[in-house]
């Protein structure tokens, strides 16, 4: 089964940057569309941006010109880069395959394979 483990959430100051990874195996990561997604407890999962395989991407309004999606494919791997972080920002941020390659998706029925999760607060 595709496994995927995400990294680099930590605590960080409202203004600062992170960048998460998402590291895929068991799979032909070269061929996945792959999205980011966040969730805070209590709250609805949240979609953060998508990057399809063929490198066309998508972000959520809420992010759009503070974070960027990317994907290195001889790493098998997803990143997200976070500038500008503010206190919403704070979440679990997880990682996932969409079921096809061929339309990005922006909910979470799209995705077939999630990670763990990895934590981001934003506070002062």
């Amino acid at each position: 089964q595709v496994q995927l483990v995400e990294s680099g959430g930590r605590s960080v100051q409202p203004g600062g940057s992170l960048r998460l990874s998402c590291t895929v195996s068991n799979g032909t990561f070269n061929d996945y569309t792959m999205g980011w997604f966040r969730q805070v407890p209590g709250k609805e999962r949240e979609f953060v941006g998508v990057i399809g395989w063929n490198f066309y991407t998508a972000l959520a309004e809420s992010v759009k010109g503070r974070f960027t999606i990317s994907r290195d494919n001889p790493k098998n791997t997803l990143y997200l880069e976070m500038n500008s972080l503010k206190p919403e920002d704070t979440a679990i941020y997880y990682c996932a395959v969409q079921a096809t390659r061929y339309t990005l998706r922006s909910t979470e029925d799209g995705y077939a394979y999630w990670g763990q999760g990895t934590q981001v607060t934003v506070s002062s």
